[in-house]
């Protein structure tokens, strides 16, 4: 894994974020064959607006993204748009979604930096989500 310092024309920065969001209801609904699709669209997303994950892990009733992300860009941004872009294709590309949910996810979401504990032990942490 990377720890490098990264920057942009102006600021050097090394920022790792642990975001929890969770469905409408908290419903389990991001089961298979939903979970592979949400995976590869945050990716694409992040990815697009040139950011990095460092770990993703989609659970039935929530997804923990571990990502980089430039300070300028802002981490509200990266997670609007992680957000709005994977609801939209969802809903578009499986409608039975549109029966269950009004709404794929919920307004909130979790946002923690990783400086209380090293970046290694949230990435582990996130990995053992599956296994639970």
């Amino acid at each position: 894994m990377d720890t490098k310092v990264k920057s942009n024309y102006n600021v050097v920065y090394n920022c790792h974020y642990h975001i929890v969001w969770v469905p409408k209801y908290r419903r389990k609904v991001l089961v298979a064959p939903y979970d592979a699709r949400l995976k590869e669209l945050i990716f694409e997303t992040v990815q697009k607006w040139r950011q990095e994950v460092i770990e993703l892990e989609v659970m039935p009733d929530h997804v923990h993204l571990l990502v980089t992300c430039d300070p300028q860009f802002g981490i509200h941004r990266l997670v609007r748009l992680v957000k709005g872009t994977s609801s939209h294709a969802m809903r578009q590309e499986f409608p039975e979604l549109k029966k269950k949910l009004p709404s794929l996810w919920n307004n909130s979401y979790y946002c923690g930096t990783t400086g209380g504990v090293t970046l290694e032990v949230v990435k582990r942490y996130v990995e053992s989500q599956k296994g639970k």
